[in-house]
């Protein structure tokens, strides 16, 4: 089968599509045929050596994988071939879903509803639980957010979700007017660019003076940094994705805000949280806002697996909106 390997750390140049051999499901698993991969910044990030874990190489990217069943072990009962499933891969802690078959426990998978499309399930295994968990965390009703990256993949469904669960006000953090643009497509009540000096006056604007009551953090650097020196007296900062742990530092002045105006800063990683019956609640709730029409998945590039390489430069170029897919 093809597949998008790595031999070596570093840019994307080091994607190359070879040949490896095909797998074969072993006892309670099934063997997909892939049609849609979801690409990821953690797959950047683990592809440079910058992420939480170093795979061994050779080593095959991707962690979310949708398609048909091919084949599966004898003891599987609840699946069938040729059935439409997703292989949320991460599940498990395994890489490997850029590639034309994936092998993934039958307990794991997921099967697709007929009004989910391939690229629809690979946009909301890791994003959309993301989020759907983010509001469980720090549940926003009643409450003014700020979604930093609220045109990316988790932020395009958080400000959705985030409407729906009730939040008063939900204003968008994003690097361009255009991204504002779509992320007030998606229901958000207002925009700031974190790219402009003093973003935070205009942030403090939209908010009538008091500051969000959450910040729904994900983006690093200075733009945490000054989110936190925004937030409300006793509110909250949620700390999430891969960036933040980049460069952030927090240091005396910051300490100083969160203890004298009673603020909280919590971190958030969804895959801990998981269990095998809340990823097929999580994801079948996913499913069924999308059937009804109130969760819009925004696919922002396909590129066909060769072409991999192209969907990193474009995903660290921060210029997408909505999901990256890689399909087969």
């Amino acid at each position: 089968m093809k597949a998008i390997q790595i031999k070596r750390f570093g840019g994307p140049e080091v994607l190359e599509l070879a040949e490896v051999p095909t797998l074969a499901p072993g006892a309670g698993q099934l063997l997909v045929r892939v049609r849609s991969i979801g690409v990821n910044l953690a797959d950047t990030l683990t592809r440079m050596d910058r992420y939480a874990v170093t795979p061994p190489l050779p080593a095959i990217l991707g962690a979310e994988a949708a398609g048909v069943v091919e084949a599966m072990a004898a003891d599987v009962r609840d699946f069938a071939v040729g059935q439409r499933v997703l292989a949320p891969l991460f599940a498990s802690n395994s890489l490997g879903a850029y590639a034309e078959f994936v092998v993934i426990d039958a307990a794991l998978a997921m099967p697709l509803p007929d009004a989910i499309s391939f690229d629809q399930a690979v946009a909301l295994p890791i994003q959309g639980l993301t989020a759907l968990y983010l509001t469980r965390q720090a549940p926003p009703q009643g409450k003014t957010v700020l979604i930093n990256a609220a045109a990316g993949g988790v932020g395009s469904l958080l400000v959705q979700l985030a409407k729906q669960a009730g939040a008063r006000k939900v204003i968008a953090g994003a690097s361009s007017a255009a991204k504002l643009d779509f992320a007030r497509s998606l229901g958000a009540d207002a925009g700031v660019n974190y790219t402009e000096p003093n973003w935070t006056d205009a942030l403090n604007r939209a908010t009538g003076g008091t500051g969000p009551d959450i910040i729904y953090e994900s983006v690093g650097h200075e733009v945490t940094k000054a989110s936190l020196a925004a937030l409300a007296p006793r509110g909250q900062i949620v700390i999430y994705g891969a960036l933040n742990i980049q460069s952030f530092q927090l240091g005396v002045p910051e300490l100083l805000g969160l203890i004298f105006k009673n603020q909280s800063l919590t971190g958030f990683a969804f895959a801990p949280l998981l269990s095998p019956e809340g990823l097929r609640d999580g994801l079948g709730e996913l499913f069924d806002l999308v059937i009804k029409g109130r969760l819009a998945v925004t696919i922002g590039g396909r590129y066909p697996l060769a072409e991999a390489s192209g969907a990193h430069v474009a995903l660290e170029g921060r210029g997408t909106t909505g999901k990256l897919i890689l399909t087969c």
